[in-house]
């Protein structure tokens, strides 16, 4: 566009931003807004020049809670926006989330996530898999000068260089991080100067001037079509107003505040296109008023809408899963190492839209070889080492799941997954319930300890991540498990989590004979079957209980929860009703684990049942032991396992 064309359009978007700013504020004092209502005074010049050249429901965007303009441009009504600030029966989001979360992920538009620099990661994984699909997409990620300074900008952008990502990083630099200023944020003269690290360009512009902005991230386009690589632009802006509405800014000294006054970019914007004969002053005024009572009218309108239906709302967090038949598959005396590799293999060879990346999972196969010959099989498009950015990876995957493509992430150790506790549990774990679009993820975590590997390579941390809902959790045990988890966590379109204890990588020899019908996969799984005790357990625990079992000579049903997050334990319950007894087994630290959820729901459930106590055998609430002798003393083994059976058993009926 001409700086003609570009202010006839712009400036108008520009003063309905403004506008709708001073309407969140009359709702806010009135009480018909609550929450966190930012403002974007300030702002409106830059939220306005950096969207316009982008192409909506094409491109991607990761957008900030001031860039209430960029919203406008790709798609969002002013209803809409009013609706979600009011919570009410029309909002975006059904009323689920707060003021400025919002967004369209079906039309590439991401939601925000509080936890800053979070969102920057789907940007680049969204733009990557439209272009591994053969499209010219670009993205656009946001973020402010305070959110720069976390881990996951940088992570973000060096995955975007290295992965040779176009997607322009823009930090809107207003001075405060709330009310933390810049001086203490940052320590360099520009903060686009970082752009180097990286080996990619970086600018600082004046983020007050519409045109400027507009000008400079069509500069940016035109450079990442020619070499597709990201650009860090610094957009120096200016926050005229507090954080949110209820900040009065008493941190801000009264001669700061009247120079932040002459900043205001509507106020400059409107003089100018005045002064360069865009508009005339009648036809500004005429041109605002109409803009004013649009804006009254679709205020009124959301405020008769009627308010949420809990009832309607209160479920929704796993997306409705209707698995597929797919093709059988039988195989003789294989360990879970081999039916890893196999399904592995299997998904990359039937599903084109399929991936894996991790870290050191192309030609050395990964840590623990379950990876091997699938990078010769399948190209390194398809099988992607990755740089050491746990929490990158999965936001990354995340994006990339939305634009067309299903990811599969190996955490080169369980323990390492705790680095992406937010991306993981938080913004996968809401994904569905917060925009209504799958998230199709697959997670796999190596797992356990047993091969003396020490305190940060050693844990389960199941109890960890069945405490976010909408995420999945398999934890198998056998390879036919190992198999059929590994189908039915990539056909799921919910993020699943399966978990592969490292010990049973090289554990009993055992066949597979799976019929294809994923349908079936999501049950506990039953070992032996007994009339005197039921006993639970997990991983490698399942192996050392059987032996015990045996050992013993007792009639004991073992089982094994397999789906542990959305648990379904009705069989075990049942179970526990014909036995009377229940004793549960686990790896995991007594209170890290789930032994005591389980036995809070089997005496839910089953108190007049029960002729003794529960009983539950874990490890201490300590971290795992690094020398053979103390990893060994530290893990339950068959002998205790043994002991907790021959207690049980003899405590009698209680009653």
């Amino acid at each position: 566009m001409t700086r003609e064309q570009f202010y006839t359009k712009a400036y108008p978007l520009m003063y309905l931003t403004y506008i709708m700013d001073t309407r969140f504020k009359e709702l806010f004092r009135k009480g018909m807004v609550k929450g966190t209502v930012v403002v974007s005074r300030g702002n409106e010049a830059t939220a306005v020049g950096m969207a316009m050249p982008f192409r909506p429901g094409k491109d991607i965007f990761a957008l900030l809670h001031r860039d209430l303009g960029s919203h406008i441009i790709n798609g969002a009504s002013p209803y809409s926006i009013v609706c979600q600030h009011m919570a009410n029966a029309d909002s975006p989001t059904h009323a689920r989330e707060g003021n400025v979360h919002y967004g369209d992920a079906f039309k590439r538009r991401f939601p925000m996530i509080s936890h800053l620099g979070d969102m920057l990661a789907l940007a680049v994984g969204g733009t990557w898999a439209a272009r591994k699909n053969g499209e010219d997409a670009f993205g656009l990620t946001v973020i402010g000068d305070g959110g720069s300074s976390t881990g996951d900008f940088h992570e973000s952008l060096n995955l975007a260089s290295v992965q040779k990502v176009p997607v322009i990083f823009l930090i809107q630099n207003n001075g405060y991080a709330f009310s933390t200023p810049t001086t203490v944020q940052f320590n360099c003269e520009k903060l686009s100067d970082r752009a180097k690290g990286y080996g990619i360009t970086g600018r600082t512009i004046n983020g007050l001037d519409p045109w400027e902005v507009y000008s400079a991230v069509t500069d940016s386009l035109k450079l990442m079509a020619e070499n597709p690589q990201p650009v860090l632009i610094e957009a120096r802006t200016a926050r005229i107003e507090g954080h949110a509405v209820y900040d009065t800014c008493e941190y801000v000294g009264d001669e700061h505040k009247a120079k932040l006054l002459t900043m205001d970019p509507v106020a400059a914007a409107r003089k100018l296109v005045i002064e360069q004969g865009i508009f005339s002053e009648q036809d500004l005024g005429v041109l605002e008023k109409q803009l004013s009572d649009e804006l009254d009218a679709l205020t009124a309108e959301a405020v008769k809408c009627q308010r949420p239906d809990p009832v309607v709302h209160s479920g929704g967090v796993y997306c409705k899963t209707e698995m597929p038949s797919v093709q059988p598959f039988s195989v003789k005396k294989v360990r879970n190492l081999n039916a890893v590799n196999t399904a592995l293999d299997h998904i990359l060879a039937q599903n084109s839209d399929a991936f894996i990346c991790g870290q050191d999972i192309g030609e050395y196969g990964s840590a623990f070889k379950t990876c091997k010959g699938l990078i010769k099989n399948h190209g390194p498009k398809r099988v992607v080492d990755m740089p050491i950015c746990e929490s990158a990876t999965v936001g990354f995957c995340l994006g990339a799941s939305q634009t067309g493509t299903k990811p599969i992430m190996e955490f080169q150790f369980a323990d390492f997954a705790t680095e992406a506790v937010t991306q993981l549990g938080l913004n996968c774990g809401t994904w569905f319930y917060r925009t209504g679009k799958a998230a199709p993820l697959l997670f796999r975590l190596p797992c356990g300890a047993g091969i003396t590997l020490g305190a940060f390579h050693s844990g389960e941390f199941e109890g960890l991540w069945t405490r976010f809902p909408g995420v999945k959790l398999l934890y198998p045990v056998t390879p036919q498990e190992t198999y059929e988890a590994l189908l039915a966590g990539f056909h799921d379109p919910n993020p699943c989590i399966v978990m592969e204890h490292k010990m049973l990588y090289w554990g009993q020899q055992a066949d597979i004979d799976f019929d294809g019908d994923l349908s079936r996969v999501y049950r506990p799984r039953q070992y032996t079957q007994g009339t005197d005790l039921t006993i639970v357990a997990m991983g490698a625990m399942v192996e050392q209980t059987l032996k015990a079992v045996e050992n013993n000579n007792c009639s004991a049903s073992v089982w094994n929860p397999f789906i542990l997050n959305p648990l379904n334990f009705d069989p075990i319950v049942e179970s526990v009703r014909s036995t009377g007894r229940l004793l549960v087994v686990q790896e995991s630290g007594e209170t890290a684990g789930l032994g005591d959820r389980f036995i809070s729901l089997v005496t839910r459930e089953c108190f007049g049942s029960m002729k003794s106590p529960p009983k539950l055998v874990s490890t201490a609430d300590s971290p795992v032991p690094f020398a053979k002798e103390l990893e060994s003393a530290y893990l339950p083994d068959q002998n205790k396992i043994t002991a907790a059976i021959t207690k049980i058993l003899g405590e009698g009926n209680r009653k």
